[in-house]
């Protein structure tokens, strides 16, 4: 099968070799104002690089057409008099698919004495206009950075203040637990969308159910965020689903070593600009079981996206959009007992999971500066995992039990009205349904005798409202204040929350700014239906834990390809649940055993993360691109007692990043494009509790001493990680041959530790996860 599938891929690499003229492609796109529904006629697009410079302006419906474009890597830079110039970074053509962009352009406060008003470059600011933090994230990174492996999780991890393991995805923003980021896709909260989700990592997994080839630009946000986000206290990963091309029917087949999958798209009919796309993927690790954690072999997962775009004329704009996943994992005892070593050795595991999110989403314009923004999805995510032990003769015995599912209906809805030049408001209104059927049990340490934890079933509901305004004080300062509120009906708790940012551009390519917002974030739902021996709920009355956040930022912008960010910044989070006279907290939560928590929490906890983000970048030209980051921080918290001060379980200190690449045009008329990229990666190591040797040795278990909280740690880890990747373009095709490493050094993650049946001590589990994708992709 394999040497079939080979001889097709040269088979088709001879055909197209066969055409040697010089291969083209259209670029397309439209030009409008940024808060407002009115297109920008006559406004000029001037595209270069690549030795190449090109031109034209937008018809009287702000859209625009660049024909026979060389192939290659291009700026384009957009301008109209009364308007802030706009520069698109790093865009690429290739063959196989013509490029579509979207210019937003702001109203310029500039009077004629005034100065030219530098412009603005898209990879340093938000997707999102309300927002002045954050970070726009281009898919087309995901697939190019290495490290990043086509996953946008994994691609953050090379920013300041994110660092992230090896073996899952989880986003640990400045400290804070993976659990406390926000997944949000085309406005609504989306259950965590990775495979395996929530497993050893809660907030992350192994792999991202979001393929790049159906993900459009997205926003990352860390510290304090604007209104319209509630429920997250570290940061927000606003995701969209690009739209599908309008203009011609395109596809895409990728086969690698994680997998197959297919993506189309293209319109519904001539003439009408409506259109789809989908993408399917279906993977098994067998093949790399060799290079995986033992448990690994035999696991499997599919996902499926899409988003279908109609707009309706003076009716709006429907999409319906949608993604989902299926997993499947387990393990099976060793059934030479001479072999057993660790509990693993005889654990029967078998976990199912299921993921989805789809939603309707309509947008109608109210004259030319309102508009109005609504939505009704719903997502599901369920886990059915049980874990049992062989025992000595040869029953399996249960161990634990987790089968939840969680159906949640949402509807929201905002306005967005400008009063002129200077403010523009966006008021909302979100509703959240959250039905949940749950059961939880736990041997607690006597194997085969279950004691359930939770076993509950209803209703209930997240309600939110905010108002937010952006206030353009001339073409220096811009300010966005706003207030978002929440109340769970389960407990009939609620939080008023404001928010505050500020941005000033005190000199040509420097800007100041300072941000503060209080934040808070639920805990999963699980918690809330703990039972006591006498089955009476002990947490049902659990409040958000809450947060004060406040950052301030420098940047400096010494030219037009570089780009340097300071950002000091100081979080207080209170109200965090503890167990009372423990050492326990909710914030060190990561997976595994920590779905079975049996005790009574109250908000009773403090922590602190404190530290400064320093980013240097040098964008794409030439070729060649690098960035540098480095993040030095503290996080720590403290119980109910109030008194000692602990480090968290996050609490690395330190993180710096070294990502750099360059991208060749080879080929007779220079249109195949070599690229390589290289990361490397410092940070403190894994955090761990003490072992408690007496203990551990007697109850023939890891036995961690908790009076002495992670304050153990590994040496720091070094991380390096590698792709290599090659595009063949021809007129209306383009081959792509990549390699995407991660983690070729090899480092060995931390999973906790076991007790060594044989040799009767306990030890570090440690495993070298060294993921590689090798892939070929055909769009055509």
């Amino acid at each position: 099968m394999y040497k079939r599938f080979i001889i097709l891929i040269f088979g088709i690499l001879s055909l197209s070799a066969t055409v040697y003229a010089q291969s083209f492609q259209t670029v397309r796109g439209t030009v409008k104002e940024q808060n407002g529904n009115r297109p920008i006629p006559y406004a000029t697009i001037v595209l270069s690089g690549n030795d190449h410079t090109m031109g034209c302006t937008t018809d009287s419906l702000g859209n625009f057409v660049l024909s026979r474009v060389p192939i290659g890597r291009y700026d384009i830079h957009v301008s109209f008099i009364g308007y802030e110039p706009v520069i698109i970074k790093e865009l690429l053509v290739s063959g196989g698919k013509e490029t579509f962009i979207e210019v937003e352009m702001i109203e310029s406060q500039t009077v004629l004495e005034e100065i030219v008003v530098h412009p603005r470059i898209n990879k340093q600011e938000p997707i999102n206009n309300m927002a002045l933090g954050g970070r726009m994230l281009s898919v087309e990174e995901a697939g190019r950075y290495a490290g990043a492996a086509d996953d946008p999780a994994r691609l953050v991890s090379s920013f300041a203040g994110v660092t992230q393991s090896v073996g899952n995805n989880g986003i640990v923003v400045r400290g804070n637990a993976p659990k406390f980021l926000q997944w949000r896709m085309e406005g609504v909260e989306i259950p965590n969308p990775n495979h395996f989700a929530d497993v050893t990592s809660f907030g992350g997994g192994g792999f991202t159910a979001l393929s790049n080839q159906v993900l459009g630009n997205s926003d990352f946000f860390t510290g304090a965020f604007p209104a319209e986000f509630s429920n997250a206290l570290s940061g927000v990963f606003d995701m969209y689903i690009r739209r599908g091309s309008n203009t011609s029917h395109e596809h895409a087949v990728q086969i690698g070593s994680l997998g197959v999958e297919a993506a189309s798209e293209g319109p519904f009919k001539k003439g009408y600009e409506g259109s789809y796309l989908f993408n399917y993927r279906y993977s098994t690790l067998s093949l790399l079981s060799f290079m995986l954690p033992e448990d690994a072999d035999g696991t499997n997962y599919q996902d499926l996206s899409f988003n279908i775009f109609l707009p309706a004329g003076q009716a709006g704009i429907f999409s319906i959009w949608g993604v989902g996943l299926i997993d499947h994992s387990g393990t099976t005892p060793e059934p030479d007992r001479n072999k057993w070593k660790y509990e693993q050795d005889k654990q029967n595991q078998d976990v199912k999971q299921y993921m989805g999110a789809v939603g309707i989403k309509h947008k109608i314009y109210v004259g030319e500066d309102a508009s109005i923004q609504s939505t009704f999805a719903t997502t599901i995510n369920n886990i059915d995992m049980h874990t049992e032990l062989l025992g000595n003769d040869d029953r399996l015995l249960p161990k634990n039990i987790v089968r939840n599912t969680y159906l949640n209906f949402i509807a929201l809805s905002d306005f967005q009205k400008r009063f002129g030049r200077i403010h523009t408001n966006r008021t909302g209104i979100r509703w959240t349904g959250l039905r949940y059927d749950l059961t939880f049990a736990d041997a607690a340490g006597h194997i085969g005798d279950l004691v359930e934890i939770a076993d509950e079933s209803g209703f209930s509901s997240l309600v939110n409202i905010y108002s937010e305004s952006m206030l353009t004080l001339g073409n220096k300062v811009k300010m966005n204040i706003g207030i978002t509120g929440q109340w769970f009906t389960l407990n009939d708790r609620y939080t008023i929350e404001p928010r505050l940012s500020v941005k000033w551009k005190f000199a040509p390519r420097q800007s100041l700014s300072f941000a503060y917002g209080m934040h808070s974030r639920l805990e999963m739902l699980n918690y809330y239906f703990t039972k006591d021996e006498n089955s009476r709920m002990i947490n049902k009355d659990l409040d958000f834990t809450k947060a004060h956040h406040v950052s301030l930022g420098y940047d400096l912008s010494p030219g037009e390809n570089l780009h340097l960010r300071i950002e000091p910044y100081f979080q207080w989070l209170y109200d965090v649940p503890v167990i009372p006279g423990s050492t326990f907290a909710m914030l060190n939560l990561q997976g595994n055993e920590d779905w079975f928590i049996s005790d009574q929490l109250i908000n009773a906890g403090n922590a602190i993360n404190y530290g400064i983000d320093i980013t240097f970048e040098k964008y794409m030209s030439r070729g060649f691109y690098y960035m540098a980051t480095a993040s030095l921080y503290d996080s720590k918290y403290r119980t109910s007692d109030k008194g000692t001060w602990y480090d968290s379980r996050y609490n690395r200190h330190f993180a710096v990043n070294l990502l750099t690449g360059k991208e060749w045009m080879l080929g007779k008329n220079k249109q195949n494009m070599l690229g390589a990229s290289g990361k490397v990666t410092v940070q403190g190591g894994d955090r761990y509790s003490p072992i408690d040797a007496e203990k551990s040795l007697l109850q023939q278990e890891a036995i961690y001493n908790e009076r002495n909280p992670y304050s153990c740690r590994f040496a720091p880890m070094v991380l390096a990680h590698l792709t290599i990747s090659y595009r063949i373009n021809r007129k209306k095709v383009s081959h792509e041959f990549a390699a995407k490493l991660i983690n070729v050094t090899g480092y060995k993650d931390y999973y906790g530790h076991r007790y060594n049946f044989r040799d009767h001590t306990v030890e570090a589990e440690r495993e070298a996860n060294i993921l590689p994708n090798i892939s070929y992709k055909i769009n055509f």
